[in-house]
């Protein structure tokens, strides 16, 4: 049954819709492009005419799934990184948790890249990351612990590069972080 519009939906299809997702994202995590759609539909629950009554194709859900990843990271930096009294301690939680979302979900990020030809976060979601972004590097640039001329492209450019060192496991990203952040500081 679908919802006419302004109507919300029924909380069994919310309820359902969580499930795949879920579902989704943790097989996509564990087995990469080698998931099927009846196996997350197996895995959550319901039957494979759910998965496609929510999502009605396969990249549908793939988009889905990394919103759900880029929406989570953007509630850490909200709820966590935006209230540190230190700029450069919040801009290194922004990306600790960048790094270990990639870590986690390494099948996640192939699974995105594979359908979508890259991993960088899009539409709503990825321009309120960049705003969080500049808004974290304002700060370190008001507590003097960020230098005046970065801006977010750098800011962007370091996070692809702890996303791309974390989800191919081809080094240290926590130490990339701490040699970024040293490249962030204030040249005297």
């Amino acid at each position: 049954m679908s919802t006419s519009a302004g109507r919300k939906p029924r909380t069994d299809a919310e309820r359902n819709r969580g499930r795949v997702l879920r579902s989704a994202g943790e097989l996509f995590a564990a087995h990469g492009d080698a998931v099927q759609m009846a196996d997350i539909a197996k895995a959550a629950g319901v039957g494979v005419g759910t998965v496609y009554r929510h999502f009605p194709t396969r990249q549908a859900l793939v988009a889905a799934v990394a919103e759900e990843r880029f929406a989570g990271i953007l509630r850490h930096a909200r709820e966590e990184c935006l209230s540190l009294p230190d700029g450069r301690q919040a801009l290194a939680g922004f990306l600790n948790a960048i790094g270990r979302a990639h870590e986690e979900g390494r099948g996640v990020s192939g699974v995105i890249e594979v359908a979508f030809g890259n991993t960088e976060p899009g539409g709503e979601v990825g321009a309120q990351l960049l705003d969080v972004g500049e808004q974290l590097l304002a700060r370190g640039r008001a507590d003097g612990t960020v230098r005046e001329d970065a801006g977010v492209s750098d800011l962007y450019m370091i996070a692809g590069a702890v996303a791309a060192i974390s989800r191919n496991a081809v080094g240290d990203w926590r130490r990339f972080i701490e040699l970024a952040l040293d490249g962030l500081r204030p040249q005297h």
